[in-house]
């Protein structure tokens, strides 16, 4: 993607498989909304292929859009609906192409239901809170039980046990639909929870892709060793957790009590892959100032 003389995306190339959680990763302004809305058919590209459920999202005919799910990051402006009225409406649009898809629409009451609205279905949108109106956006995504569906953080604004019912959903939606997910967060915690595999983005490219734990593996960070002896509180960082810990109870066995140890989490990954990028460009560019002052 290049706006201008400006690439924004620079061979951006993965593959997400039918049923997997994808989370695309990556500070502001490192191209993860224009990735999905390319993929959405809402942005045109400026080069490449690309391919969603065997079509073109540049030609994508209503049929094609029907077996896609969007949520986007901001609302959208339904204020005056009342909720079941509200999702009712919009799932009479997928009437006419349910004999084309894989699996039939939501029941609106189940719908209701899983995502967590049932106390607020005879209100109108505007009268419902942030996290209510975004429960609402997540049931206009997946209405028409997509296929496909694209979250663009979807939980902004969602209290910590909405959060966890959101991603129970979308567990639901890919153990028992196999709905392939692509995912955009800004909560890490999030990513590590729901994600089977992450690509992070970094200056339009992808600079890192695997699971959390095979993202921890490309990144030397020491883990963390904590115990308490005889009543102190002691802390040890080392490449090697197995071996300090075999040799501390070796040491002193059964005098050892509270031990923890703690490893990369993925914010540690992720900040470090990110911090290595930038420095390798930051170098980069010097090294090519340095050469034209030259």
């Amino acid at each position: 993607m290049r706006y201008g003389s400006t690439d924004v995306l620079t061979g951006v190339s993965f593959t997400a498989r039918r049923g997997e959680v994808l989370v695309l990763l990556g500070p502001n302004g490192a191209g993860k909304t224009t990735t999905i809305e390319i993929l959405e058919g809402f942005r045109m590209r400026s080069a490449g292929r690309v391919e969603v459920l065997g079509v073109d999202p540049a030609r994508g005919d209503e049929r094609w859009r029907a077996r896609l799910g969007v949520v986007l990051q901001s609302w959208r402006d339904h204020s005056r609906w009342r909720v079941r009225e509200l999702l009712t409406h919009l799932g009479s649009f997928y009437a006419p192409y349910s004999a084309d898809q894989i699996r039939r629409p939501w029941d609106v009451e189940e719908l209701i239901e899983v995502v967590g609205l049932t106390e607020h279905v005879d209100k109108r949108v505007g009268q419902l809170s942030g996290g209510q109106r975004r429960r609402v956006d997540v049931a206009i995504g997946i209405v028409g039980r997509p296929e496909v569906l694209f979250l663009d953080e979807p939980t902004a604004g969602f209290d910590p046990a909405a959060r966890r019912e959101f991603h129970d959903l979308v567990h639901r939606l890919t153990d028992i639909d196999d709905t392939t997910i692509l995912l955009t967060t800004h909560d890490l915690d999030e990513a590590e929870k729901l994600a089977d595999r992450i690509l992070i983005l970094a200056g339009g490219r992808i600079i890192a892709s695997g699971s959390a734990d095979e993202l921890s593996r490309r990144i030397s960070v020491d883990a963390e060793v904590r115990w308490s002896r005889g009543g102190a509180r002691f802390v040890h960082s080392t490449s090697d957790a197995t071996a300090f810990v075999r040799e501390l109870l070796a040491q002193h066995g059964e005098e050892i009590a509270d031990l923890e140890v703690r490893r990369a989490s993925l914010e540690d990954t992720y900040m470090a892959l990110v911090h290595e990028y930038e420095s390798g460009r930051a170098g980069s560019a010097a090294r090519a100032f340095e050469e034209v002052a030259g």
